[in-house]
Parts: structure tokens; C-alpha cells; sequence
């Protein structure tokens, strides 16, 4: 086992999964106790990004690179109106982190802080030390599971029995309306001057506002149950439906709200959850995964040019291939990996969706230019 946190005795950690098995280390961050949905990525950067995506809210997230922490964190320079430069929301949003090594002398210009001084700011745990090989090919095998993760007080050992106990009944955080814990309560308009870009925020990634404001759009980032009137009295040129956290089908608002907008045929493009959403409206279905894709890597296949694109993603739900015969929407890409719906397009209305991240935050630029191809719909 890893050596513990330098200048502390160190903190004994324990997460114990919903099937009893269990994983010893050390803890960083918080001094507490956290569950949730036990998950993993396989990204090798974006740490910063992974932690304050609103679509982790309810989950213990695994890193399965193996060192992290070896760019520190920056500083949180958001201005006021504006989104976040270098984190995806204010705040984290995961309930706890795991690793295998967590690097404590981090070395990169914009580094202020080690990653162990933000969580603890935060008030988030997280555990390192353990074999997250181990733990991600449990994950995979078995699909994701509930878990407690808790990290002691010095010289206190966890109590392996109680907190079995409560893994086993933990709350499934899938069960309720995730979304409207990371939604704004109001309107927030960045920018004003250009076309109006209306957002219905789900946990929408700071990354997609960037992208449209570097357009020269005004964004205006409204609630996830807005009422229709009100978002048509906005007079947008497009809308967008973000990604965000949990079982898509709990976002009836959401869903009602943009059957109504396509039927108005105002453009509408869905990012990630925002596309089970579309499809949700139009009368397909969605179901969960066994382990869901997170990650920077993974190949998205376009069907209409036959090129593969390299793909940032973080969801545990896909849209039923097979429900899509009840709608007019049609495939526009698959994953290359185990052919899951990766988006979607109306054949005759300005409507799509992409299961993936084309803002690129973190990682790679490949499908950025899905923005200007949706933008260009709001040209009338």
C-alpha cells in the first residue's frame, strides 16, 4: 500500500460496495462519510473537469489512471456573468473520489493548490491506495454498484461490519430527480449581443457555454422545468438541452418542454442526457447500462460519412435502439465499441442529438465542429 499523506499520521479509509466486497487505503480530502453509485473513467487527464461535471452529482467517482494529482488545481478565476475557465460548474459535484496513487507535490504553472487541499476545502473524501484495477474490472464484470466510501479520523480504524451493513441499503440516487439539484433556479443571460442560444440547464458543463459564446451567441441558461411560455417568449434562434445526471425518464419536465419546442420547429440540439431527452419526447425509450461510458476515448461512428471520431462521454443511460422505430428520428452515430446509439436526427425538422461532449472539455476537439453545423440551423 501506498506510503500516507505526508505530514499527517495518516487517515485509514474503507469503501464497501453494495455485494460486500470491500477496498482498504488512505484517506485525502474530507474526514467523512459519503455514499452513492460507485463508477468509473478511463480518462487520463481532467480530473479538474470529471470532479465539477454536474453529470457525477450522486456518484463515487474512480479514476483508473494511475497517478493523479500531478497538475494540482487552479485557481477558480470565473468572472462575475460569465461561466467558469478551468472547472466545469462552481463547486464539485461528486460525492467521493477513489485512487490508486494520489501525487502530492504537483508541478504545472497554473497549479495552486494539491488535489488533496481542494477536496478538503470542498468538504469531499477520497481514498487512495488501493488496486483500482482491481475494483474497475469488479465494475465491469458486475456493472456499476452502490458503496460507502469512509475516511477515519486518525487512529480511528473503520468498522468494516456497519458499513456493509449500510451498503446495502444505500439509496439509489438514480431514483430521484438528480437534475434538479444541479439545475439553476433562474435565468442567467452571458452576453448580450448575437443570436440567442436558449440553454435548459440539466447540469449543462461550463465547456458548453464556453463553446457558444466563443461563437458570438447570447446564452441565455434557463431551468430544466421552465414553462414553455416563458422560454418561447424568449424568442431563441436555437435551443439546446445539456447533459446532466441521472435516469433521463425523471426529467418529465424536461421532456414535455421540448416536445413542445420541436413541435414548434424551433432548432433543438440535445448534449448527452439532453439527447435521451429528445428522443424521450418524440416516444423512444432509454435504458441503463452496465457500466455506462466515461471516458475521453471512446469512438463515435459517424453512419453518414462512415468516420470515427474520438469522443469525450460520462453516461450511465443510452436511448433503445430498437424504441427509435416508434419515432421519426433516425441514427446519426454508433459507438464503435458495443454499438449504442451515439446520436440522433429528425429527417425533417431541425432536431438532433449527440450522445457524446463536442464542446471538448476535457480532451479531445474532434466533433467541435457539431456546434457550428447545429448553429448554422439558426441562421433564418
Amino acid at each position: 500500500m501506498e506510503a500516507p499523506l505526508r505530514g499527517r499520521k495518516g487517515r485509514k479509509a474503507l469503501l464497501v460496495l453494495e455485494d460486500g466486497s470491500s477496498f482498504s487505503g488512505y484517506g485525502f480530502g474530507a474526514t467523512k462519510k459519503a455514499a452513492g453509485e460507485v463508477v468509473f473513467s478511463t480518462g487520463m487527464v481532467g480530473y479538474t473537469e470529471a470532479l465539477t461535471d454536474p453529470s457525477y452529482y450522486g456518484q463515487i467517482l474512480t479514476l483508473t489512471y494511475p497517478l493523479v494529482g500531478n497538475y494540482g488545481v487552479p485557481k477558480a478565476n470565473s468572472r462575475a456573468g460569465t461561466p467558469p475557465l478551468c472547472f466545469e460548474s462552481e463547486g464539485i459535484k461528486v460525492r467521493g473520489l477513489v485512487l490508486q496513487n494520489l501525487c502530492q507535490s504537483p508541478s504545472h504553472w497554473a497549479s495552486s493548490r494539491t488535489l488533496h487541499d481542494w477536496l478538503l476545502e470542498e468538504g469531499v473524501p477520497g481514498i487512495y491506495g488501493i488496486d483500482t484495477r482491481q475494483l474497475t474490472k469488479k465494475l465491469r464484470e458486475k456493472g456499476v454498484m452502490l458503496g460507502v466510501l469512509k475516511i477515519c479520523d486518525e487512529g480511528e480504524e473503520p468498522d468494516a461490519e456497519s458499513l456493509r451493513k449500510e451498503a446495502a441499503n444505500v439509496l439509489d440516487p438514480n431514483q430521484t430527480d438528480l437534475v434538479r439539484m444541479v439545475t439553476v433556479t433562474h435565468p442567467i443571460t452571458y452576453q448580450s449581443r448575437g443570436r440567442r442560444v436558449v440553454v435548459i440547464d440539466c447540469g449543462v458543463k461550463a465547456g458548453i457555454l464556453r463553446c457558444l459564446l466563443k461563437r458570438g451567441f447570447k446564452v441565455t441558461r434557463v431551468p430544466y422545468d421552465f414553462e414553455s411560455g416563458e422560454l418561447a417568449g424568449l424568442k431563441p434562434d436555437l435551443v439546446i438541452v445539456s447533459n446532466g445526471p441521472g435516469d433521463p425518464r425523471l426529467c418529465a419536465p424536461t421532456i414535455k418542454l421540448v416536445r413542445g419546442l420541436i413541435e414548434m420547429q424551433i432548432p433543438v440540439l440535445g448534449i448527452c442526457l439532453g439527447n435521451q431527452i429528445v428522443a424521450l419526447s418524440l416516444g423512444a425509450s432509454t435504458y441503463k447500462l452496465k457500466y455506462g461510458h466515461r471516458s475521453q476515448n471512446q469512438p463515435a461512428l459517424d453512419l453518414e460519412t462512415g468516420r470515427c471520431y474520438i469522443t469525450t462521454q460520462n453516461h450511465g443511460y443510452a436511448i433503445g435502439a430498437s424504441s427509435l422505430e416508434r419515432t421519426e428520428l433516425k441514427v446519426s452515430f454508433l459507438n464503435a465499441n458495443d454499438k449504442t446509439v451515439e446520436g440522433v436526427a429528425h429527417p425533417k425538422l431541425p432536431c438532433l442529438g449527440v450522445q457524446f461532449h463536442p464542446e471538448a472539455s476535457p480532451g479531445p476537439q474532434d466533433v467541435e465542429f457539431l456546434f457550428d453545423k447545429f448553429l448554422s440551423f439558426g441562421g433564418r
